[in-house]
């Protein structure tokens, strides 16, 4: 079982409020295809692949809000500020929903 695998990061958002988020895409594709060869490859029992959460949380290591974990925006800044509102799905959120809905075939 894998779990809390992530990429934390500064995400860019545009004018209009869109969420790129494309290295945490990337970092997360590259995990899961190894993840694939050592199941297809080396017939290891890996029966769960779990990312890190699935909204923005505070950095255990800084405790900063600035480096972004989830796929959902959380509305905080590094001090505190901000309605905490989780209203923004990242580019990554419907990434992930693909891969979760075809089992990892669709990367």
């Amino acid at each position: 079982m894998i779990s809390e695998n992530g990429f934390g990061a500064y995400d860019k958002i545009d004018e209009d409020g869109n969420i790129f988020d494309e290295a945490r895409i990337e970092y997360l594709k590259a995990h899961i295809i190894e993840v694939k060869k050592a199941i297809e490859l080396d017939g290891v029992d890996c029966f769960s692949y779990l990312s890190w959460s699935p909204i923005d949380m505070i950095s255990a290591g800084t405790s900063e809000m600035s480096k972004r974990y989830g796929y959902i925006y959380v509305d905080q800044d590094d001090y505190g500020n901000g309605s905490l509102g989780r209203a923004k799905k990242k580019k990554s959120f419907e990434w992930y929903k693909k891969v979760i809905e075809s089992n990892g075939e669709n990367l």
